[in-house]
């Protein structure tokens, strides 16, 4: 299964097996082995090879595979490729558009996670999220940028991707599925510029960040993991409320009420092991 905290989700190209082990033993909580944007058409077939030659190898192994859009001549064959291979837990579904997709894909037996790329996939937003099968989403950002001609970098764009990442929010939590994934932040040698990407999503909402490149896995864990200093103060917050009983206290000074009890509660559960 997809795992509800979810806070890397690290792109490896199928066309690199050798670099799936390594991917898996980093920090990353899910890898995803890329059939799509990293894979010619001419090489897909031989990536699909090595997808399953690498799960042969390392049968206990626990992937994700982000097989080509369902417009694709390729994506039968993938979806077949996933149905067979124990190993692959997850279907990473580019430029999902609508619900139909969703279920072909889900016939596989595998849990999906669509990513929404482009204006088609933002209006069907909520018959996605709905969608039996459906684990959590994903905004494919530079993808949504291109469909809709907006110009990358600009306030202008931002308002416009900031709109939608905020309808994936709030559908997803109306859909009861888990918060969404952010899109990747492309410069992977601009840690301030991942690190300010990293905590505005978190503000957002979302739980965590798709990557691509292992650099960038240890800081975004960081971002969405409770620091020390929150999970002391929510293990007090706890503790009041285990020996008092009560759910309205004042602790250092603020207003400690269900709210405030619940988000210690999630700090909790959620703190990086």
């Amino acid at each position: 299964m997809l795992d509800h905290i979810l806070r890397t989700a690290l792109f490896v190209p199928a066309s690199r097996p050798e670099r799936i082990p390594k991917a898996l033993a980093c920090q990353a909580d899910r890898v995803i082995v890329d059939l799509e944007d990293a894979i010619q058409a001419d090489a897909k077939a031989a990536a699909r090879q090595h997808i399953a030659s690498f799960a042969a190898n390392y049968p206990a192994s626990q992937i994700l595979v982000r097989v080509n859009d369902a417009t694709t001549p390729w994506f039968e064959e993938d979806l077949a490729l996933c149905r067979t291979l124990p190993s692959i837990i997850g279907i990473v579904l580019p430029k999902a558009e609508t619900g139909q997709q969703i279920q072909h894909a889900a016939a596989t037996g595998k849990r999906v996670m669509p990513i929404i790329e482009s204006a088609r996939g933002a209006d069907n937003l909520a018959e996605i999220c709905h969608e039996k099968g459906v684990s959590r989403i994903a905004f494919g950002n530079l993808d949504f940028s291109l469909d809709l001609g907006l110009d990358t970098g600009s306030s202008g764009a931002a308002i416009v991707l900031n709109h939608v990442r905020c309808q994936l929010v709030l559908q997803s939590r109306l859909a009861g599925i888990a918060a969404p994934l952010y899109g990747v932040w492309p410069d992977i040698k601009d840690e301030t510029g991942l690190i300010h990407t990293a905590q505005l999503a978190k503000g957002m909402g979302f739980s965590g960040l798709l990557c691509i490149h292992p650099l960038q896995v240890v800081t975004v864990n960081a971002v969405f993991s409770a620091t020390a200093k929150e999970i002391e103060w929510a293990e007090r917050v706890l503790k009041i409320v285990q020996e008092t009983g009560t759910a309205v206290f004042k602790l250092d000074g603020e207003m400690v009420d269900m709210p405030v009890i619940e988000r210690a509660r999630r700090i909790v559960q959620q703190r990086q092991p």
